[in-house]
């Protein structure tokens, strides 16, 4: 009998109409397009506008996409994971309210944070729960509204994110396609490189804090930079030696969003040609948990069923790592 594994079987997306260029951010704070642009790789971010949206609207758009594109019936998901740094409240699992909003009413549902790694940690759990043989449909969702803790008079987060969506459907695989390796890491040290001080049971919210613009989103940039440039590349050079995958092997390196600069370190420590890197950075922006589900729902159409994927992250807390999976279908 052949080793079920667990592989993406449909993707969808959803980012927000507004769009907030360099130009715009340009008014905000003391900044240019040339600046952000050289840096960063970004020209301009969605941003999530309307009373009463938060990231469980955005979530909730991408899975109706991947709904509608695969007519899969919401009633035959058993799982969902909603992998988010900005959950729509404390307590309340966001997850749960996005499977009753699109009908799943067959599958439990719980958050998973871990900033910017969520989806990739995301990846291994819910390849977990489908290798296991309990469970054969687990919808896991990247999704972030970014916007709701950026200071937009802090020109060194405010440049960088932006808010979106992006899903992916786990099935059972048979053919050996799917999620092959993984090697994911974690360091506390970066705790406090890049962190919301306020509202979690450390600090909680009080008149001061609001203050103390407390409850926007803080990053030690260059410490954070530094950590991300070496552990994004190392972690996707370790995969490929693992599973002793050349640059030709590899059909396209998946990589977080964060800094065109970071991307292009990964690119290079693996010998790849730009051509076989995933990127749209300069549209989107950083939108944390969903960088890869948005990079693999824009380049679905050119995927092709067997393609040799490497996914790589780095997030704050500090979390990081690489999957290696293999494409399961043609789109």
């Amino acid at each position: 009998m052949s080793k079920t594994t667990a592989a993406i079987t449909a993707v969808g997306s959803y980012v927000p109409d507004f769009v907030m260029t360099n130009k715009i951010l340009e008014t905000l704070v003391d900044t240019n397009d040339e600046w952000i642009t050289t840096r960063t790789g970004i020209k301009e971010r969605r941003i999530l506008k309307g009373e009463g949206l938060g990231t469980s609207y955005l979530a909730i758009k991408a899975a109706e996409q991947l709904l509608e594109k695969r007519k899969l019936d919401p009633k035959e998901i058993e799982l969902i994971i909603v992998a988010t740094a900005t959950p729509d409240m404390m307590v309340a699992a966001t997850a749960a309210y996005v499977a009753s909003e699109i009908g799943a009413t067959n599958a439990f549902a719980y958050d998973l944070q871990a900033a910017c790694s969520s989806f990739l940690y995301g990846m291994s759990t819910a390849a977990s729960y489908i290798e296991s043989g309990r469970y054969k449909k687990v919808l896991l969702i990247g999704a972030d509204k970014m916007s709701s803790i950026i200071d937009y008079t802090d020109r060194t987060t405010c440049i960088i994110f932006g808010d979106g969506a992006g899903a992916a459907l786990f099935e059972p695989n048979n053919e050996g396609l799917g999620l092959q390796d993984e090697y994911l890491r974690s360091d506390g040290v970066g705790r406090n490189f890049l962190k919301m001080d306020a509202g979690g049971s450390l600090l909680p919210a009080s008149e001061e804090t609001v203050k103390n613009r407390q409850h926007f989103i803080y990053q030690d940039g260059k410490s954070v930079f530094k950590f991300a440039v070496t552990n994004m590349a190392d972690s996707a050079a370790k995969i490929m030696e693992r599973n002793n995958l050349s640059h030709n092997d590899v059909s396209w390196l998946v990589p977080h969003q964060a800094n065109k600069r970071i991307i292009d370190a990964t690119s290079n420590r693996m010998g790849l040609d730009d051509s076989k890197v995933m990127m749209n950075i300069q549209r989107y922006g950083n939108t944390t948990s969903a960088t890869l589900p948005l990079l693999l729902s824009d380049y679905e159409s050119q995927l092709k069923k067997g393609d040799n994927l490497v996914f790589a992250a780095f997030g704050g807390g500090f979390t990081w790592g690489s999957i290696y999976l293999k494409w399961a279908y043609n789109s």
